[in-house]
């Protein structure tokens, strides 16, 4: 889709590539990072906040547009990031960024405690919800090439708010998911040479979780990143050698461990009953994370529409087989009872006399924690870019540097508070808390696809549009409520009898009553509105086996992120988007009349400190 011009355009952008040009890439002047009016002095400042009910209404009812995202947001970056990969290198990406060290971890521990030989099974439920995201992705990717990844898409579908929501937890995401690999690593390193797993790290008197320093992390990061801010097609080579490497690896522990596999040790094949087999799915599904981060990579792809469903569908429908058939192995090889909790591949080999394979099996995880680290470092990086596109962080960090098209800003910011993090915490804490924010982003977007399809301004009409809505809120009601009912009742039916078919009534209801607002242009999700409302369902499912304490710290978290969009995001994205910013291309939103005047006065009050000082 070509980007749509809007008023002023022209002119604001018509002198740009030779100011970009003018202008250092380092710049860390005042506005570079607030170049907004409401922070232009204290006076418009407090007229802006005066402003927040309004202009949180707006936020509300405003979106962005797939040309926008293409066209006006892209421009904030002053430089083109390169279109260099391919779905060979997106392939790759997904491999490096999804087979780390969760499968040699995971396994073992949910398969003692949780599931034992039917870990097999808890991979292909949580395999399949994950398939169910990636068909989300992949169709918004091939549709909005850019690279903000599911932050751009729930902008266009649901609005500033929720795209804020899901932006925040995707920055938190990307620095705590990056500082407890990266201490894993550590680790790994350790057991490698024979080491306690803490051997490496710097002893200290601080409190406990934060008495480890972890200077050895903080390298690892710095490495990475280094990498990732040089080049994406350098950064797809060395990512290529490594997954290679960590493929070779799990072919070997496939063939070894079936060499050594007794069927007997299969039985008793569910010994934890069915809750046992979807609580070790909701642990699971998280070996599976790091997809969304090739999503990212559009941007920078030679051809979106053919290279990214090869590139992402294809690499994870690999991935959950052999995460499946390695499951299927350890079960295998050993009984349930007498799997390692923490070193489970390990343990099993030297059970069977292969004591040198713990060597190889540490190995392979290190080397699956290094391309975790270097395809986030990629992918976290450029969700930033766009994030800051917007404004709702400072846009210093949405540029693209002019030699290397890559955002250099934006990677160091991710691997510094990274960085920062690893080298203090231990982040035991927070593990779960990644875990909630992961799935509630994948069931947001979901719920995007489905409004996608069926809603459209100025074509949908108010009827349709109610009864989509009613349908809708049935879906996620029933989804939240079968998973409420599961975590509270576990064993009994009787609520299932209601609320799978309100869901299934719900999903019939948009297909039958609801007709499709627009269809995909070149690659959609199939089975439409199936598919998106069964993700929607087992995201929320797996969301109900996670526990209270991890949803206490999410609503924590996210209480704390919607105060900086109230106080900084909210007044900034508004500016952007009426165009108040000077040299900015607004985002498409038209602006009221009651709103143009709220805009008018923080202007005036920003004029008016300024004449003053």
């Amino acid at each position: 889709m070509e980007p749509v011009e809007t008023a002023g355009e022209h002119h604001a952008g018509a002198g740009k590539p030779e100011a970009a040009a003018a202008r250092s890439y380092w710049r860390w002047h005042k506005e570079d990072f607030f170049p907004e009016p409401s922070f232009a002095s204290w006076g418009a400042y407090r007229a802006a906040l005066s402003a927040t009910p309004a202009r949180l209404r707006d936020r509300l009812a405003g979106r962005s547009t797939d040309a926008a995202e293409l066209g006006a947001l892209r421009r904030r970056s002053e430089n083109e990031m390169r279109r260099c990969l391919t779905w060979w290198d997106l392939t790759w990406f997904g491999f490096g960024s999804v087979i780390g060290a969760g499968i040699f971890v995971l396994t073992g521990q949910e398969a003692h405690d949780h599931a034992g030989p039917a870990i097999v099974l808890s991979y292909v439920a949580s395999g399949l919800s994950a398939m169910l995201s990636v068909f989300c992705y992949t169709e918004f990717a091939v549709e909005i090439p850019v690279a903000g990844g599911s932050f751009a898409y729930l902008r266009v579908e649901l609005g500033d708010v929720a795209a804020f929501i899901a932006a925040a937890n995707l920055i938190l995401e990307s620095i705590i998911g990056t500082a407890a690999v990266a201490r894993s690593w550590t680790s790994y390193l350790a057991s490698l040479i024979n080491k306690p797993a803490s051997a490496l790290r710097i002893h200290t008197s601080l409190a406990e979780g934060y008495n480890e320093l972890d200077p050895i992390a903080v390298v690892v990061i710095a490495v990475t990143a280094t990498l990732a801010m040089l080049s994406s097609k350098g950064t797809s080579r060395v990512n290529w050698v490594a997954s290679a490497v960590h493929v070779l690896v799990i072919g070997f522990v496939i063939v070894a461990g079936f060499l050594h596999a007794k069927t007997s040790n299969l039985t008793p094949f569910v010994p934890y009953g069915v809750p046992g087999v979807f609580r070790a799915a909701a642990i699971v599904y998280f070996a599976y994370g790091g997809f969304d981060n090739i999503a990212t990579m559009a941007e920078e792809t030679k051809n979106p529409s053919r290279d990214i469903p090869l590139g992402l569908l294809g690499s994870m429908s690999v991935i959950t087989a052999i995460y499946c058939v390695m499951a299927l192995v350890l079960s295998m090889m050993q009984p349930y009872t007498a799997i390692d909790r923490s070193a489970a591949y390990s343990v099993a080999f030297s059970n069977v006399g292969m004591h040198w394979a713990q060597y190889v099996v540490a190995l392979g995880a290190l080397k699956g924690m290094t391309t975790v680290l270097l395809v986030g470092a990629l992918g976290q990086a450029r969700y930033t870019t766009h994030i800051a596109r917007s404004h709702i962080i400072p846009p210093v960090f949405a540029l693209v540097h002019p030699r290397t098209g890559t955002p250099v800003h934006a990677t160091a910011l991710i691997a510094i508070a990274s960085a920062c993090i690893a080298l203090f915490s231990s982040l035991d804490v927070l593990s779960s808390l990644l875990s909630v924010s992961t799935l509630f982003i994948f069931m947001m977007m979901a719920t995007a696809l489905l409004v996608r399809r069926y809603y459209v301004r100025g074509v949908t009409s108010r009827t349709h549009a109610m009864r989509f809505t009613a349908m809708l809120l049935l879906i996620i009601g029933s989804s939240i409520g079968i998973a409420a009912y599961w975590g509270t009742s576990p064993e009994r039916w009787q609520g299932y009898v209601v609320l799978v078919p309100a869901w299934a009534a719900g999903t019939l209801g948009i297909q039958l009553l609801v007709p499709a607002a627009r269809a995909p242009k070149v690659w959609g999700v199939p089975l439409v509105p199936w598919l998106p409302s069964l993700s929607i369902a087992t995201n929320l499912f797996l969301m109900g086996s996670l526990g209270k304490d991890a949803f206490v710290r999410f609503g924590v978290c996210t209480a704390v992120m919607l105060i900086y969009y109230v106080l900084v995001g909210l007044h900034a994205t508004y500016d952007v988007a009426h165009g108040a910013c000077a040299g900015e291309d607004d985002d498409g939103d038209v602006a009221t009349d009651k709103e143009k005047v709220a805009a008018a006065d923080v202007e005036k009050a920003a004029a008016a400190d300024g004449d003053r000082q």
